[in-house]
């Protein structure tokens, strides 16, 4: 796996926790959570890609989980400002969206 391809990976992975962190209170122990458990995740990607520790990496990846974070966080935001309800997963309100219809 390339540098582009991991980092797509870790921009849709940080999505659903952006949103998750959008929902709950700040400094909460579920806000810690929404930003540390997608840096175990990443880690465990670079493990299994092969891709290594080089130091031109760390911006681009960096810059992915940050912008799939707030992302997810202005999706949230976006869909409350609709007055569309949502729960702080993003998951269940995209199946509960696609049983509405």
């Amino acid at each position: 796996m390339d540098l582009t391809q991991l980092a797509a990976v870790v921009f849709t992975i940080n999505l659903p926790f952006g949103y998750w962190r959008a929902h709950v209170r700040r400094a909460s122990r579920q806000w810690f959570l929404a930003i540390h458990i997608p840096v175990i995740l990443v880690i465990a990607l670079r493990f299994l890609s092969g891709l290594g520790w080089a130091l031109v990496t760390f911006p681009v990846l960096v810059g992915a989980f940050f912008l799939g974070q707030l992302s997810g966080g202005m999706i949230y935001r976006f869909l409350r400002s609709l007055n569309i309800r949502t729960t702080a997963c993003m998951f269940m309100d995209v199946l509960r969206w696609e049983s509405l219809e």
